[in-house]
């Protein structure tokens, strides 16, 4: 026991690089909330677009899709930090990790978005049609206000799930809080600062996963009420 706390669990370790750490938690932490706030409003956006039926919309919305979809986070990392600076665009490391996961996030999103839209009885749209109603209205104060209460449950899991894409933003020299930890290790020589990361990372997304299992029910509970 006393070899493992001496090698995961140093204290003086971890007290000499808190600070450092805590300061990548707050990377993080920022990321993630750029990553949610970017990606919901840009899938929400995306399936507006969507429900008026035009060829070209509809032929962005499926590549666009399809294309962030499949492609591996890391993939798209990189693409966009070193492969843009040739076309005369260069990211730092901080937009290039916001702009990767925001997309990412805005793709799966868009069609979480889209299919809830789809499950709204499309008697209300005809019921608003005979009333008069303009079709931006009927989606802005009829359609989306349901869609968006549908898709809430879904998009916190994938929101959590694509937000831990933050620690990837160390293959671009982003110093959250995976970075922030493995340069301390580094020059420490020592992985405690990985284990207090671990920790970090757990207080940090814990709540989010709670909120998320909390809003599920209650979701739940209204479509059966």
């Amino acid at each position: 026991m006393g070899a493992i706390e001496e090698i995961f669990f140093n204290g003086e370790v971890i007290g000499r690089y808190w600070g450092e750490i805590v300061q990548g938690l707050m990377l993080t932490a920022e990321v993630s909330l750029l990553t949610v706030v970017l990606g919901i409003m840009g899938g929400l956006l995306l399936a507006v677009l969507k429900c008026f039926s035009n060829v070209v919309v509809d032929v962005i919305f499926a590549v666009f899709i399809d294309v962030f979809r499949t492609i591996p986070i890391l993939v798209i990392l990189f693409l966009v930090y070193f492969a843009l600076p040739y076309a005369g665009l260069r990211l730092s490391p901080l937009v290039t990790t916001v702009a990767t996961l925001s997309l990412v996030l805005t793709a799966y999103s868009a069609e979480t978005f889209w299919v809830a839209i789809q499950a709204i009885p499309r008697g209300q749209t005809d019921a608003a049609r005979a009333l008069n109603i303009g079709a931006w209205s009927t989606i802005a104060f009829i359609i989306l206000p349901q869609a968006i209460r549908l898709s809430i449950p879904l998009l916190c899991n994938r929101a959590i799930a694509i937000t831990k894409g933050t620690a990837l933003g160390a293959a671009v020299a982003l110093p959250e809080l995976l970075g922030s930890a493995q340069s301390a290790m580094s020059i420490a020589a020592n992985p405690s600062p990985l284990t207090l990361a671990a920790g970090l990372y757990v207080l940090f997304f814990i709540p989010l996963v709670l909120l998320s299992r909390w809003l599920e029910r209650r979701s739940t509970r209204e479509r059966r009420a």
